[in-house]
């Protein structure tokens, strides 16, 4: 099942994609509500979905090329407070990734702590089930603030040297009312940095991953995710400029998604009962790798077999300079 939010004359509503038409539910306004209805109910989402679902529908394609008066919506968010959505996610992952961040700081012959630490993931991070296997790399990007829908521009502040598409997947969860973190489904994402300003110096790594970020246009309920292929394309004045086959799950990575959930949620702050979490899963290939610059008003799309339509970015570099930000006293 996929889910999709939307927003329109009559606020924010919920629909479950069914081919052309989305089908919207008559109660729930929000993929959270959705989850704690289910979750109230001791039944699966897909089931909970099921049941609200009523005969109102609109037509998908005008929308998601963004010529009606409805627009999508991230595939999910905290629709009362946006702090209360944690936006993080692994890295080095893929073989692919780790190659690249290899490239970006490694001299002649020397192998860079970002590989060991890939290293690391191939010789522990599947681990035998119940058991915890070795951590993987964490990041943190944001609170739900930052997260933007299909078709919204990702962008580039006057601070940043760049900024560069990301195409991955993200798991997305709710933490329930006893603190135990339950995973709602998937959706593809563009995780989006500053991998110019990553390059001189690994150490700005943390820095480089608050930007802006897209998730949807889609949420797919319980996915496949053993593995999945997809592709990643830069588009410049309306021709593809780029693109790539791009693969991810967990036989394409090194670790598995049991160990990379535990290793996110073993941190009390993160079972907070309410809270959101989006956490991407790492990424196979990205243009920057491969010498590509994006420039103001490029389209990145990123598309994963099984996860509904492209998501759709372009690129906004933001007006201004880097100008001082001042602390003033009370």
């Amino acid at each position: 099942m996929r889910l999709i939010q939307l927003s329109g004359p009559f606020g924010r509503r919920i629909g479950i994609v069914d081919g052309e038409p989305i089908r919207l539910m008559r109660t729930h306004r929000s993929v959270y509500a959705l989850a704690w209805a289910a979750l109230a109910d001791a039944v699966p989402l897909a089931q909970a979905a099921e049941r609200d679902a009523g005969a109102e529908t609109l037509a998908y394609e005008a929308i998601y090329a963004g010529n009606s008066e409805w627009r999508i919506l991230p595939a999910v968010d905290h629709p009362a407070e946006s702090a209360c959505c944690i936006v993080s996610g692994t890295g080095l992952s893929h073989i692919r990734s780790a190659a690249n961040r290899q490239a970006m700081h490694a001299a002649r012959d020397q192998v860079t702590d970002s590989m060991r630490m890939y290293e690391w993931g191939v010789e522990g991070g599947r681990p035998a089930p119940g058991t915890p296997g070795v951590s993987p790399e964490w990041f943190y990007k944001g609170t739900g603030s930052i997260l933007r829908a299909h078709n919204q521009p990702l962008d580039i502040p006057p601070y940043a040297e760049d900024g560069g598409e990301e195409p991955e997947i993200a798991g997305i969860y709710i933490v329930d009312s006893a603190g135990q973190p339950r995973r709602i489904g998937m959706a593809a994402g563009n995780e989006f940095s500053d991998h110019r300003f990553e390059k001189k110096n690994y150490l700005y790594l943390a820095a480089s991953k608050l930007r802006t970020c897209a998730i949807g246009p889609e949420l797919v309920v319980d996915p496949d995710f053993r593995r999945v292929q997809g592709e990643v394309s830069i588009e410049r004045a309306g021709v593809r400029l780029w693109s790539k086959s791009i693969q991810t799950g967990e036989e394409a990575m090194c670790h598995s998604l049991a160990n990379i959930e535990h290793h996110h949620f073993k941190f009390e702050l993160h079972r907070r009962p309410g809270d959101v979490h989006i956490h991407f899963f790492g990424a196979d290939a990205f243009s920057f790798g491969e010498g590509i610059r994006l420039d103001d008003d490029d389209v990145m799309q990123v598309r994963f077999d099984g996860f509904g339509r492209p998501l759709r970015n372009r690129v906004r570099v933001l007006p201004g300079a880097n100008s001082l930000v001042a602390v003033q006293t009370i």
